[in-house]
C-alpha cells in the first residue's frame, strides 16, 4: 500500500487575478505534518509539491499522481489557490500564468476541474482524498483577496466511488487571506488538527477525513463567520484514515478537555478547577497548558477582535455622520465583508447603535392554533429490550395525528404528544454521559404536535419552492438521495426558512422543537438512555454499529441514511427520534442547564450566540451519541450530511 500526495499552491498570477501570498506556505505546511512519520508518514520522495506552477505542469503531476495505483493506495491532492468558472459553469484551477480578461477566463492557462476528474476515474485506488482550498462565488470584496469565482457543483464535477472532497466553503461563500496571517485561515486549520492531535475526535489515535473536516470547519467558523467549509464522501470514503495521532500524548488530553470546557472563549469556575486539576495529573508545566489554552481561544478571540473593530468603526461613521449617507452604507458593508462576518454577525451592534432591526429575529415564544376538530388515529408497534439488548417486551401503541398536503402527493403528517411533566437530562450513572446534560431538572411541557418523522427530501422539496421569505433553500440539498430519506445537508437557517416557508402556506405557526419538547418527547415517559430501554442495537435504530454501548454487540453500520419509518416507533408514535440524522432544535446552546427554563420553552441568551442544539444522534455516530439525554452543537448556518430537522406546532386544547 502506498501513500501518495501531490501538493499544489499558487500564489502569483498574471493579468486579472489578485496574487494569494499565502498559497506557496500552505503547501509547505502541508507537506511538514504529512512527511512526519508522527503524524502523516508519508515518504519524502512520495510528496509533489509544485509551486507557482504552469498548467501543462499541474496537469503532468496530476497523471504521475493517479496512473498505476492500486487499488488501497492512499492518493491526496491539494490545491490552494484561485478557483475559477467559465460561462457555462464549469471548474477550472487557476496557474501561474492564468488570466481574466473582462472578468472572464482565458481557458488554455487553466486546469479545468475535468483533467482531474478524468485521471481520478482512471485511477485504480479506491482512496482517493481531494482538498481545495478555494471556493466558488465569484466576488471580491474590498481589501479581502478572494480564492473564488463562480457557483460550482463540486459533487458533479468530481464525486465518484472512494472519494472524498473536503472544500473551504459553499459555492456561495468567500474563501479568503487575513492580513497579518502566514497560512489561509482554512488550511491553518488543516494542518493544527493535524499536528496537535486536536482533529481526532474519537481518541483511536487516527485522523479520518471526517474527522479532520469536523474539527477544521468548526475553527474556521469561529474565526470567519462567513465561511463554511463543505464535506463531500463517496461510498464510505469519508473514514479514510489520513494521519496518526499521538494517543497517549499528554497534551493531546488536555487540548481535547479545554475544547469541551470552553464556552465563548471562557471557562466557568468548576471547569477553571478541573483543568487546573487535570493539567497536575498530566504533568504538564503551566507554560504548556497556558500555551494550549491561547490556541484553542484564539479562533474565538479574533472573531471578538474583528466584532470590536467594526463597532468602533461605526460609531466612528455615526459620529461623522449623523444620519449615516448611503454611501458610507456601502462602504460599511464592504467593510463588514472584508472582516469577514455575515449580516447576523453585526446585527445587534447595528441595532444597539443606529437602532436598525435586527435581521434575525430572536429566539420567540411559540404562538398557539386551535387543535383540528377531527384527528386520525395510526397503531405502530413499541418495542422494549434488556441490557443485552434482547427484545423482552412488544406491544402495540396507538395515537392521533393530522396530515398537512404539501401537494404533488406529498404529506406531513404531525403527531398529538401530550403536555405533562419529565425530569430532563440524565442521571450520573447514566453510561457515557455528558456533563452538559447536568442537572436533571423537571420540565413541565406544554401539548403541541410534532412531525411523525424527521423531514424528508420530498416534503422538503416541496416546501423549497414555496415564495421565499428571508433566505433562499436549495430543492436537493442531500447527500443521500431519496425521497423518503431524511433530508440532510441542511443548516439550521435553511429549517428555519423551512418552517416560515411552511407556516406561510399552512397558516399554522410552524417551528422548530425546543430541546426540552425534543426530549419529552423522545423519551415518551421513559427515563432509560434510550427509549427501548437500556440498550440500543442496529435492529432498532440506524448509527454506526461497529461501536457498543455498554455490554452490547456490534451491528450494521449502514454508512448512510435510511428510509424514515423502517424501525420501531417510541411509545408516542415518533419514529427515528434515535440516529439516522441529527435534528436542529430552536434554542441557543448552553455548556449546561444551570438556570434553563422550567417550563418547556426554547432557551435563548442576551449574547449573539451563533451555535444551536441538536438531539438524537445519527447515522454515523457511535451508540452513546444517540441517547435520549445527549446534546450537541453546530453553528447555525453548518451544512453537514448528518443534520437534519422535525417540525412542530403548538396546540391550545
Amino acid at each position: 500500500m502506498a501513500k501518495v500526495a501531490l501538493l499544489i499552491g499558487v500564489s502569483e498570477y498574471e493579468l486579472g487575478l489578485n496574487p494569494l501570498p499565502s498559497a506557496v506556505k500552505d503547501i509547505e505546511a502541508m507537506q511538514r505534518v504529512l512527511v512526519n512519520p508522527e503524524m502523516g508518514n508519508f515518504a519524502e520522495a512520495d510528496i509533489t509539491v509544485l509551486k507557482d506552477p504552469q498548467r501543462q505542469a499541474i496537469e503532468d503531476a496530476i497523471f504521475n499522481l493517479f496512473q498505476n495505483r492500486q487499488k488501497d493506495d492512499l492518493l491526496l491532492f491539494y490545491f490552494s489557490g484561485h478557483g475559477i468558472k467559465d460561462e457555462r459553469g464549469k471548474l477550472y484551477l487557476s496557474s501561474c500564468t492564468t488570466k481574466k480578461l473582462n472578468n472572464k477566463l482565458v481557458t488554455p492557462s487553466a486546469v479545468a476541474a475535468s483533467v482531474l476528474h478524468d485521471n481520478m476515474n482512471d485511477s485504480r485506488s479506491q482512496r482517493q482524498v481531494i482538498i481545495l482550498d478555494c471556493c466558488f462565488s465569484g466576488a471580491i470584496a474590498q481589501g479581502m483577496t478572494v480564492k473564488d469565482d463562480g457557483s460550482v457543483n463540486v459533487q458533479e464535477q468530481l464525486g465518484g466511488k472512494g472519494r472524498a472532497i473536503l472544500t473551504s466553503s459553499t459555492s456561495t461563500q468567500y474563501s479568503f487571506e487575513q492580513e497579518g496571517s502566514e497560512l489561509s485561515i482554512y488550511t491553518r486549520y488543516l494542518v493544527e488538527g493535524i499536528e496537535k492531535g486536536a482533529a481526532d475526535k474519537d481518541g483511536d489515535g487516527w485522523i479520518s477525513v471526517d474527522e479532520l473536516h469536523e474539527y477544521t470547519s468548526s475553527k474556521v467558523q469561529e474565526a470567519a463567520p462567513a465561511m463554511t467549509p463543505e464535506f463531500y464522501p463517496f461510498k464510505g470514503a469519508h473514514k479514510i484514515l489520513l494521519a496518526k495521532s499521538p494517543k497517549d500524548d499528554p497534551r493531546v488530553k488536555y487540548r481535547k478537555e479545554v475544547e469541551s470546557r470552553m464556552n465563548r472563549g471562557k471557562f466557568s469556575i468548576p471547569a477553571r478547577r478541573l483543568l487546573n486539576s487535570l493539567r497536575l495529573k498530566l504533568k504538564l508545566d503551566l507554560e504548556v497548558a497556558d500555551a494550549i489554552e491561547a490556541e484553542v481561544k484564539q479562533p474565538y478571540q479574533e472573531y471578538q477582535r474583528k466584532l470590536a473593530e467594526y463597532e468602533e468603526t461605526l460609531l466612528e461613521a455615526i459620529k461623522d455622520e449623523t444620519t449615516l449617507s448611503e454611501t458610507t452604507l456601502n462602504d460599511l458593508k464592504d467593510y463588514q465583508q472584508d472582516l469577514g462576518f455575515r449580516d447576523e454577525d453585526v446585527a445587534s451592534i447595528k441595532e444597539r447603535i443606529i437602532g436598525q432591526r435586527k435581521l434575525i429575529a430572536p429566539l420567540e415564544q411559540p404562538q398557539l392554533f386551535t387543535k383540528p376538530n377531527q384527528l386520525n388515529q395510526f397503531e405502530f408497534n413499541v418495542v422494549t429490550v434488556n441490557a443485552q439488548g434482547e427484545r423482552i417486551n412488544s406491544s402495540r401503541g396507538r395515537s392521533e395525528f393530522f396530515t398537512e398536503d404539501l401537494g404533488n402527493n406529498v404529506v406531513l403528517e404531525m403527531v398529538a404528544i401530550p403536555g405533562g411533566k419529565f425530569l430532563m437530562g440524565s442521571p450520573e450513572n447514566e453510561l457515557e454521559r455528558r456533563d452538559s446534560e447536568s442537572p436533571q431538572h423537571t420540565v413541565t411541557v406544554q401539548p403541541f404536535f410534532m412531525g411523525k418523522f424527521p423531514v424528508t427530501q420530498a416534503q422538503w422539496a416541496a416546501v423549497a419552492v414555496l415564495k421565499n421569505v428571508k433566505i433562499d433553500l436549495n430543492p436537493d440539498p442531500s447527500n443521500f438521495k431519496g425521497a423518503n430519506r431524511p433530508v440532510e445537508m441542511v443548516s439550521w437557517n435553511h429549517a428555519i426558512e423551512f418552517c416560515a416557508r411552511l407556516s406561510n402556506k399552512t397558516g399554522k405557526n410552524y417551528r422548530l422543537p425546543s430541546e426540552a419538547e425534543w426530549e419529552y418527547a423522545c423519551r415518551a415517559g421513559t427515563t432509560t438512555p434510550f427509549y427501548f430501554g437500556e440498550m440500543i442495537t442496529t435492529d432498532l435504530a440506524n448509527y454506526n454499529g461497529e461501536y457498543v454501548y455498554g455490554s452490547g454487540i456490534k451491528g450494521q453500520y449502514h454508512e448512510q441514511t435510511t428510509d424514515v419509518g423502517i424501525f420501531p416507533a417510541n411509545p408516542f408514535g415518533l419514529f427515528d427520534m434515535h440516529g439516522n440524522i441529527w435534528e436542529w432544535c430552536q434554542d441557543e446552546w448552553h455548556q449546561n442547564y444551570n438556570e434553563a427554563p422550567a417550563d418547556g420553552s426554547a432557551w435563548g441568551s442576551k449574547n449573539d450566540n451563533p451555535f444551536r442544539c441538536l438531539r438524537g444522534g445519527s447515522w454515523f455516530n457511535d451508540p452513546r451519541l444517540c441517547r435520549s439525554a445527549c446534546r450537541y452543537v453546530n453553528n447555525h448556518d453548518y451544512l453537514y450530511y448528518v443534520n437534519g430537522f422535525r417540525v412542530v406546532c403548538s396546540v391550545l386544547l
